[in-house]
């Protein structure tokens, strides 16, 4: 029996180990001159980690399953193209569920953005600057998006959008969890933007416009514990809300965002605090004790969401 138990132990020890080994750690600038290097390598596999050191560095197109993380002082300043012509930080691509990005400070127009649905992603203790879109999770599930800063919003015919869950496929979006970000400061409205929707801390999006066919379920998500303030500089072409859930249909009888969580937040930073579209979603998701004098009740946007949110166009 005792040799047994030694034979386990020792097995233990071992797997312990190899699984140690497997999580190689690199540095950016001294391993790999960029980011994209280190991700592209055939050294670097799935859980090794990728320091990023201080200074300004460029985004890249995530394939593996890495954690990147910066030390104090480094940022994300350029990055992949978006179709739309817009600056990435992170896109995440096939291969790329499961990373993890931490630490690390965008300027960048998209900072992250999930392109290929990706499931399980996190983005945690990073610093979002005058962004279009901060992080936008299209059809993933199982992300944690959580203890993030957001400072200032900008559109650009579009976006002005802090937190995006959504869909625009038909698949199921589900187990997303949106914790204790802080999301202040000015909505910067584009000088020549069109107008027709409205800036949004945190939303929740079921894209069925132009034919695109939207969700077949959006559930199951929670969003707890954030903080929103932010005040549009030209509130009359495009307004801002702290919390939004929407279906781009706005038909009460076709429900597919349901069963999704909202408590405990604070909106009272922003004058229109919950956003429903359409305006019985509240019966279909808890939406409970979060701060702010219109949090009891939904406020209907004057615009329909036309021109919302920029999406992967090129998966």
């Amino acid at each position: 029996m005792k040799k047994k138990m030694i034979l386990l132990t020792v097995a233990f020890f071992m797997l312990f180990l190899v699984s140690g080994a497997i999580a190689a750690k690199w540095n950016v600038p001294n391993d790999f001159a960029t980011i994209q290097e280190a991700i592209d390598s055939p050294n670097v596999s799935t859980g090794d980690r990728i320091k990023v050191e201080p200074g300004e560095h460029a985004g890249a197109l995530v394939t593996k399953a890495v954690e990147i993380k910066g030390e104090d002082g480094a940022a994300i300043a350029s990055g992949p193209l978006h179709p739309a012509g817009l600056v990435q930080g992170f896109r995440i691509m096939s291969g790329g569920g499961g990373a993890s990005i931490k630490n690390l400070k965008f300027t960048v127009d998209l900072a992250i953005m999930n392109g290929a649905a990706q499931n399980n992603v996190t983005v945690r203790h990073c610093v979002f600057l005058n962004s279009i879109q901060a992080v936008s999770n299209w059809r993933g599930s199982g992300w944690d998006i959580s203890h993030n800063k957001i400072i200032d919003l900008r559109t650009w015919n579009g976006g002005g959008i802090g937190i995006l869950i959504g869909d625009f496929n038909g698949g199921t979006v589900q187990d997303n969890v949106v914790s204790h970000n802080d999301i202040s400061g000015t909505l910067h409205v584009a000088a020549d933007d069109g107008g027709g929707y409205n800036g949004t801390g945190i939303v929740l999006y079921a894209d069925f416009r132009w034919g695109r066919l939207g969700t077949q379920s959006l559930t199951h998500n929670r969003v707890f514990k954030n903080k929103v303030a932010l005040v549009s500089d030209t509130p009359d072409v495009v307004d801002v809300a702290a919390l939004e859930m929407t279906d781009t249909r706005d038909d009460p009888d076709l429900i597919v965002i349901t069963d999704n969580a909202v408590v405990l937040n604070n909106f009272r930073g922003t004058a229109l605090q919950i956003d429903l579209t359409p305006d019985n979603l509240d019966e279909y998701n808890l939406i409970l004790m979060n701060q702010g004098r219109k949090c009891g009740w939904s406020h209907k946007k004057h615009f329909k969401p036309h021109r919302k949110a920029f999406k992967p166009h090129d998966d």
